[in-house]
C-alpha cells in the first residue's frame, strides 16, 4: 500500500483544521492519473468521513478538481450535514497566509451576505485591510459601492458574485465607484502582497455607568497575532478593565494553536490545566484522539481570568474562531455573543500539500472539555444586532460594542437591532465565496 504523509505539519493544526499525522510521500508523478491514485489513497486513510463518502471512478474525471468533488460526502448521515468545507489552493498561497502572514488582495471587503436577495439595497464596505492598497488610497468601511469594474451593486448583488474582488495576479486592477458624504469617487486599486494585520483596532472604554472595557478586534487566528495581542491585554491589565470584548465578526478561522493562545487571554488562570479543544479523527486515526489542545496561562491574560467575556459574532466567525466560544463555554466561561449567528464549523483540516496544490479536507471534529461539539447550525447570538457599517470599529457607538458596553451594566440586550436572517441556502454552500470571509479553517498546529 503506498505510504502516505501529511506534508504540512505534524504541527499544524488550523482552527477546526488539523494536526499530527503521517506525511506523504506524494504521488508517483504529477501526471494527472497518479495525483488522481494518491488523492483517492489519502482521502480513503485520513478524510473524516471516508466511510459516508462515494467512492467515484477517478477515470470518469477527466480533471482532478471534479475527481476532488466528486469524493466529498454528501450528507447522507443525519448527524452530518454535507461537507461544504473541504477545499484547495495552491501551496504559495496557503504559505503566504498561514506561515508569511501576508494575502495578494486588494484589501477591501464588502458587505454582500447582508444584501442577499436584495439588489435594491445599498452595498457597502465593511472593512479594509490596514496595509493594502486599499487602504492607502483611502477606501474606509461605511463607503458605498456603487459598481465593481464596471458592474453595478445591483447587478452584482442579484448575481451574488463577488469574484472580481479577489486577484489572480500582482498587479491586477480593481475599479471601485463609491459613494459617501464627501460625493462620489472612482478609485482604481492594485493587486499586492501585503503584511496582514490580524489586530487591527483595540481600544479602551466604558460602559454607561463608568465600568472599564478592553476592546480587541482579531481578524485571523495566525501566529502573527501573539505580539499584538499580548500588547493589548497588557494595555487592559494596566487600565484594570473589568470586562472584555473580543471582536471575531469578521474572524474566519485559521491556526488551533492561535485560537487556543487567544482564549488563554480571556481565561488566564481559570483554564490552567483544562483542555480548550480536543481533535476527533475517523476510527483508522483512533489513536490519535488523545491529541489534546491546553489553555495556557499568558503573562499579559485578563487580570486574575474573567469569568464573563463579550465576543461580537457574525456569519464570518468560523471554525477556528467559533473554537475559541466553545472552548471557554467549555471551562464554564460566561460568553455572551453579540451580533448574528456564526458560520457552524466544527471541523477541521490536516492540510497536505501535493504538485503545488494544498489540500485541506475535514480530518476531524472539535469539542471542548465537556465534549460539546457538532455546532452545524452555528452558535446563535445572546443578543441579535445588527451592523452599521458607516460606524467605526472599536468607537463606544458601534452597535455591537454598543450592546456589549449596556449589557455590561444591566444584563440586558438592546431593545432594538436585530440582524437580518440569512437563506437558509448560505448554510448549504460551499464556503468558497469571497463576500463569506477572508479564510474559514481551523488547522493544527
Amino acid at each position: 500500500m503506498r505510504r502516505l504523509t501529511v506534508a504540512l505539519l505534524a504541527t499544524l493544526l488550523v482552527a477546526c483544521g488539523g494536526g499530527g499525522g503521517d506525511s506523504s510521500v506524494a504521488p508517483q508523478s504529477c501526471s494527472v492519473a497518479d495525483q488522481k491514485a494518491w488523492l483517492g489513497d489519502y482521502m480513503s486513510e485520513w478524510y473524516f468521513w471516508y466511510r459516508l463518502a462515494p467512492q467515484p471512478d477517478p477515470a470518469a474525471y477527466p480533471t482532478l478538481a471534479g475527481y476532488f468533488d466528486a469524493l466529498l460526502y454528501t450528507g447522507t448521515d443525519a448527524a452530518f450535514p454535507a461537507d461544504r468545507w473541504s477545499y484547495t489552493e495552491s501551496t504559495e498561497s496557503f504559505n503566504r497566509f498561514f506561515g508569511d502572514g501576508q494575502s495578494l488582495g486588494y484589501g477591501v471587503s464588502v458587505a454582500g451576505l447582508e444584501v442577499t436577495g436584495q439588489p435594491t439595497q445599498p452595498l457597502y464596505v465593511r472593512y479594509v485591510e490596514p496595509l493594502s492598497d486599499a487602504a492607502a488610497k483611502g477606501v474606509v468601511r461605511g463607503d458605498q459601492v456603487l459598481s465593481i469594474n464596471g458592474r453595478s451593486a445591483a447587478e452584482i448583488i442579484a448575481a451574488n458574485d463577488y469574484s472580481a474582488l479577489t486577484p489572480a495576479s500582482v498587479g491586477d486592477a480593481l475599479t471601485l465607484v463609491l459613494r459617501n458624504a464627501g460625493g462620489d469617487r472612482s478609485v482604481t486599486l492594485f493587486a499586492t502582497v501585503y503584511a496582514l494585520t490580524p489586530v487591527s483596532v483595540t481600544a479602551i472604554v466604558s460602559s454607561p455607568l463608568g465600568r472599564k472595557m478592553g476592546y480587541v478586534l482579531v481578524k485571523d487566528m495566525i501566529s502573527q497575532v501573539l505580539p499584538p495581542l499580548d500588547s493589548a491585554f497588557a494595555q487592559f491589565k494596566a487600565a484594570g478593565v473589568a470586562e472584555v470584548v473580543l471582536d471575531l465578526r469578521y474572524n474566519g478561522g485559521g491556526l488551533i494553536s492561535t485560537a487556543a493562545s487567544v482564549g488563554s487571554y480571556v481565561a488566564g488562570p481559570l483554564g490552567a490545566g483544562h483542555t480548550f479543544a480536543s481533535l476527533l479523527y475517523n476510527d483508522q486515526r483512533a489513536a490519535t484522539n488523545n491529541q489534546n489542545v491546553l489553555f495556557s496561562n499568558p503573562a499579559f491574560a485578563a487580570a486574575a481570568g474573567v469569568a464573563r467575556v463579550f465576543v461580537l459574532t457574525g456569519p464570518r466567525t468560523c471554525s477556528a474562531s467559533e473554537q475559541v466560544i466553545n472552548g471557554l463555554r467549555g471551562i464554564g466561561i460566561d460568553v455572551v455573543a453579540i451580533g448574528d449567528t456564526t458560520c457552524g464549523k466544527p471541523v477541521g483540516f490536516l492540510p497536505t500539500s501535493a504538485c503545488g496544490t494544498t489540500y485541506s479536507v475535514v480530518n476531524f471534529e472539535s469539542v471542548n472539555e465537556r465534549n460539546e461539539g457538532r455546532y452545524f447550525d452555528g452558535f446563535a447570538p445572546t443578543c441579535p444586532v445588527a451592523e452599521d457599517f458607516s460606524v467605526a470599529l472599536g468607537s463606544p457607538a458601534e452597535p455591537l460594542l454598543q450592546a456589549a458596553r449596556g449589557y455590561a451594566d444591566t444584563g440586558a440586550c438592546p431593545a432594538t437591532g436585530a440582524t437580518r436572517a440569512l437563506p437558509s441556502s448560505w448554510r448549504r454552500a460551499p464556503l468558497r465565496r469571497t463576500d463569506l470571509g477572508e479564510r474559514s479553517g481551523m488547522i493544527a498546529r
